[in-house]
């Protein structure tokens, strides 16, 4: 490991810091790297290849067992017998490898692995899926790999890639009542546009605003700007309530080097929504209600790795008390993990939303990609609190896809089409 107190030769981004640290010598935007590799995360969706990757190509085993984790969620439980069996052979190569495994009902790989503590501050966590960027709500370099570089990593330690350039994104201001760190990141990604972070590393100074959890949406949608990472500077919570050990040298360096900077001013910020079917197809919640008022909305999905913690059922909930969801809509909850699950039965949340009239699911990814628990029919409008509102994203290619925060999703399933909490409120007077 590298004499990270030995001056630089200039500053450095969070980025940069961190790839040093886990490399070989100090690193700059441009450069390649070769870092050591904290945690390999392997989904069930790509198990099968992973093994075939690692038994028959690279005829190896994990180098280090205990950083390989499998989990299986996207399709959890199993809905096809191909599917069931993929899962079969994952649980039999964890068995032998003795990697870890996160069986049917444990939850979303990032939610998972944030709660067993095997993503930390300065790690560097590859992931076999494209929302591995998560991560970076604990100052984590979180990056989603195909199975090839993940089996490499998986069986030597290590990766390589190009360090990425940064993107600053400063937040000034504090949110006004109602609005959600959803919105902001639905707001990063409309000024950024999705491809305006190809290859780059969404840096995000929040100061010590915002929960672990909501620096998970955060640095979780910096995906779809195109981001390599996200990265959210350590703040708040992240250095008093989880007993995380923040080195001073993962911040950022004054007077690093960005591509670009914006600043998003979060006290002007409306409930934001996008909508079909692009992810910075951005607009305000109200201008989409009033222009798409009468528009049915036949399912409401609130859960993934987005929006799937227990804050965010507790912002459902506020919603859903007292009232039924409309005649002809359908809403889906799906806790982020069973460790949600258990807290959100113990303070009563699963209960307000089920006599609300939700359909509880198991915890999981459910039909966040199209493959079950709500798969939606040709020509069918769906608002979900996911990640992605891409063409058949969720179903039949002429369904629709609006995203929103839990509380506009909870409030559309109420109303029946597009609304505000403050809507439904109004309606009875509460």
């Amino acid at each position: 490991m590298p004499d990270m107190s030995a001056p630089r030769q200039r500053p450095q981004t969070m980025a940069e810091k961190i790839l040093s640290r886990r490399g070989e010598q100090a690193v700059y935007a441009g450069d390649l790297a070769v870092v050591e590799v904290d945690q390999v995360m392997v989904v069930d969706s790509i198990a099968q290849s992973f093994i075939e990757r690692m038994e028959r190509d690279l005829n190896a085993r994990p180098k280090y067992p205990e950083r390989v984790s499998i989990v299986i969620d996207h399709v959890a439980p199993a809905s096809t017998v191909s599917v069931a069996q993929a899962q079969k052979e994952a649980r039999e190569y964890a068995a032998k490898t003795g990697v870890q495994l996160f069986d049917v009902g444990r939850g979303i790989c990032h939610q998972v692995l944030m709660e067993e503590g095997l993503a930390k501050p300065g790690w560097i966590v590859l992931g076999s899926d494209s929302h591995s960027t998560t991560y970076g709500a604990v100052a984590a370099f979180g990056s989603g790999m195909g199975a090839t570089d993940i089996a490499l990593a998986a069986a030597s330690g290590k990766t390589w890639l190009r360090v990425p350039d940064s993107v600053k994104v400063n937040l000034s201001g504090e949110l006004r009542p109602g609005v959600s760190a959803k919105d902001v990141a639905l707001e990063m990604i409309r000024v950024l546009g999705a491809d305006g972070a190809t290859y780059q590393s969404v840096e995000i100074h929040a100061g010590d605003r915002f929960t672990r959890g909501e620096r998970m949406t955060l640095a979780n949608l910096c995906v779809e700007a195109g981001a390599k990472a996200g990265l959210v500077v350590p703040g708040g919570e992240i250095l008093t309530a989880y007993g995380y050990d923040v080195p001073a040298w993962v911040y950022p360096d004054e007077g690093a080097t960005y591509v670009q900077e914006i600043t998003i001013d979060l006290s002007t910020l409306n409930p934001r929504m996008s909508a079909p079917s692009e992810v910075d197809n951005v607009h305000d919640v109200s201008e989409l209600r009033d222009s798409l008022r009468g528009l049915k909305v036949d399912q409401v999905f609130i859960g993934t790795c987005t929006n799937g913690r227990l804050e965010d059922l507790h912002e459902a909930a506020a919603v859903l008390r007292g009232r039924r969801v409309a005649p002809g809509t359908r809403l889906l909850v799906i806790p982020a993990s069973s460790q949600v699950m258990e807290q959100a039965l113990l303070d009563g949340t699963l209960l307000t939303l089920q006599q609300a009239g939700a359909v509880l699911g198991t915890p999981g990814c459910g039909p966040c990609m199209g493959r079950h628990q709500g798969v939606l029919a040709p020509g069918e409008v769906c608002v979900s609190t996911s990640n992605r509102n891409f063409i058949g994203r969720m179903g039949d290619k002429d369904a629709r896809i609006y995203l929103a925060s839990p509380a506009v999703a909870a409030a559309t399933a109420v109303k029946g089409e597009i609304a505000l909490p403050d809507d439904v409120r109004e309606a009875v007077g509460a």
